[in-house]
């Protein structure tokens, strides 16, 4: 098992109903739980400002969830090791992070991806089932990971190797092209199962915004499957890997 200091990061934009509970079971984890308000427009902040012994980190305006886990793991990695991200909208149980934590080998520094369970439960959206095998796809056709939840949000990412990726992507892509970027550089991705639970339609906040998120997912895309061709074989793959030898 893993050894090192873990610190809870959850982005949240615009979750006021949810946000509270999630960060009060988070915080029975007993690790620091860093919340970055990624500019909400909504009560999110007024929900969240007061609860103790928690870090909360402010947005001027919404830049996107990559942008919201990059400044949570800058500030996380001042004092931790690893970085363990949770989605605001209460889908993650919190006591699965020690799944994650539990598949790291010592000396190793994986990025470790919550593979969800029961997505085909009643709730569970067609568009996330259709969206996360179509991610997986074009993921592994980027050269990266051949895994089976690319666009799950909870996961374990190791600090500070995940901030010198060069990811450029700072909305929802980001979660994706960290993934393809951990490949090329030779860090690991490994799975580990988590539970998810969906809210019914009605009570459902996404923020995804059809055409105007395919554009942005086909350009991320675009990108950097050329980037494997004429990029890829270049980069400093042994960097991570020498290090984890050591």
């Amino acid at each position: 098992m893993s050894q090192g200091r873990f610190a809870v990061v959850i982005p949240v934009f615009n979750y006021e109903k949810a946000v509270a509970s999630v960060i009060r079971e988070c915080l029975q984890l007993q690790m620091p739980v860093f919340v970055v308000d990624d500019g909400s427009t909504d009560a999110t902040y007024s929900k969240i400002k007061d609860i103790p012994g928690i870090t909360v980190l402010r947005h001027d305006r919404n830049r996107g969830k990559g942008a919201a886990l990059l400044t949570g793991f800058d500030a996380a990695s001042k004092a931790c090791d690893w970085a363990i991200t949770m989605d605001a909208d209460g889908q993650h149980c919190p006591e699965d992070a020690q799944n994650l934590i539990a598949v790291v080998q010592n000396g190793t520094r994986p990025i470790v991806v919550g593979c969800r369970e029961g997505m085909y439960e009643q709730n569970v959206p067609w568009a996330s089932r259709f969206g996360r095998g179509f991610s997986n796809f074009w993921v592994r056709v980027s050269g990266g990971p051949r895994i089976t939840d690319t666009q799950s949000g909870m996961r374990l990412y190791p600090l500070p190797e995940v901030l010198n990726l060069q990811v450029k992507a700072r909305r929802f892509q980001y979660e994706v092209e960290v993934l393809v970027k951990a490949q090329w550089y030779g860090l690991p991705v490994v799975e580990a199962p988590i539970r998810v639970t969906y809210a019914p339609k009605s009570e459902r906040v996404s923020h995804y915004r059809g055409f105007v998120d395919f554009l942005r997912n086909s350009s991320t895309f675009t990108r950097l499957i050329i980037g494997r061709f004429f990029f890829a074989p270049f980069r400093g793959s042994r960097l991570y890997r020498s290090s984890m030898n050591k």
